[in-house]
């Protein structure tokens, strides 16, 4: 029999055991850490965790079935369980009157990653995830967007790494600015909700300003975090383009196939949020499924972490640095200069 003739088969669940326990015990560590250290978080913890181990230690290759599990289906199921958490009425009456400012902010925010991202010779993919990341909700946003466009777990690891580095500048560095400016406490939390990336950093920053202001920039930046569902949307649909006019290209228009491509998980989030907001989830279990939410993500993002290679994030250099600095000081400065306009702050 040759090679080509072997069936490929799909790793069974004791093939994946060894690489799923160790990506959960290193994420119980992040989320203990991370609980410890709520500025820098769970999920940050678990990627650096994953990281060091991943480049220190070098699991074995048959480690490798369980961790892709965690850092593709994990992270589905993660996402999907953050919908029983969001009710998509209890931000409506704020989404509104912060959606000007958000959709400002998120279209600087692609349109900088694109023109900066191409004047720094950083690849598509990377643009996307730093893009994304810095327009809607950081890890959260990247983690949703990686099923889609599917980039290396290295530059995952990188958009990362990246919007945390910011995240953590801003909370230290918004509440100083915002009492330069004499903000306002609805003026500041819209700024917060709507330029700064993780909720964590988002709800530290805010209410180290002002209760008033933590409670409007969490509510902003919840509203901000329902658009990574049609921002998903259009990333299928644009990948679901360019498959189709490649497999056109090759002859093989039987590979391509929407089905496969469709970002079903994001259906499913949308499911979850609605059985939410008509009340079906018990108030009591809420709490339990947060938990949930936030250990699975941390356990698929240190999953990530493990699959990352140190040496190929080294040779992609300081540029997805400086494209992340660029992108996020120009979603801070449209956000004010919009809120200027409309006389918010």
């Amino acid at each position: 029999m040759n090679a080509t003739s072997i069936p490929m088969t799909s790793p069974s669940p004791i093939s994946r055991a060894s690489g799923l326990l160790l990506a959960i015990g290193i994420a119980l560590l992040a989320w203990w850490l991370g609980h410890r250290m709520p500025l820098i978080g769970g999920p940050v913890f678990g990627i650096v965790l994953g990281i060091l181990v991943r480049n220190l230690l070098a699991p074995p290759d048959s480690f490798n079935p369980g961790i892709q599990f965690a850092s593709k289906q994990i992270l589905q199921w993660s996402i999907i369980a953050l919908g029983f958490g969001l009710s998509l009425t209890q931000v409506a009456k704020t989404g509104l009157e912060s959606l000007s400012v958000t959709m400002v902010t998120m279209t600087t925010a692609f349109v900088t990653a694109l023109v900066l991202g191409r004047l720094m010779k950083v690849h598509n993919k990377l643009q996307v995830l730093i893009g994304v990341g810095t327009a809607i909700c950081g890890g959260s946003a990247i983690a949703a967007v990686t099923p889609i466009i599917k980039p290396d777990d290295h530059d995952t690891a990188f958009a990362i790494s990246t919007i945390f580095l910011f995240n953590l500048v801003a909370v230290l560095l918004f509440p100083l600015l915002g009492h330069m400016l004499h903000l306002s406490d609805l003026g500041f939390g819209l700024w917060a909700g709507t330029a700064i990336n993780d909720t964590s950093s988002v709800v530290a920053a805010g209410y180290s300003y002002s209760n008033a202001a933590g409670d409007y920039a969490t509510i902003v930046k919840l509203t901000r975090a329902t658009l990574i569902i049609p921002i998903c949307l259009i990333l299928a649909i644009a990948v679901a383009v360019r498959e189709k006019r490649a497999a056109k290209h090759s002859g093989n228009v039987s590979d391509f196939s929407l089905w496969r491509i469709f970002p079903w998980f994001i259906l499913w989030f949308l499911v979850a949020s609605a059985v939410r907001t008509a009340g079906y989830v018990p108030v009591v279990i809420q709490p339990a499924i947060h938990l949930a939410a936030e250990f699975m993500i941390i356990v698929a993002l240190t999953a990530i972490g493990l699959s990352a290679n140190l040496r190929k994030m080294a040779a992609t250099g300081a540029r997805p640095i400086l494209l992340g600095l660029g992108v996020w000081a120009a979603v801070s400065i449209s956000s004010l200069l919009v809120q200027l306009v409309i006389g918010r702050l």
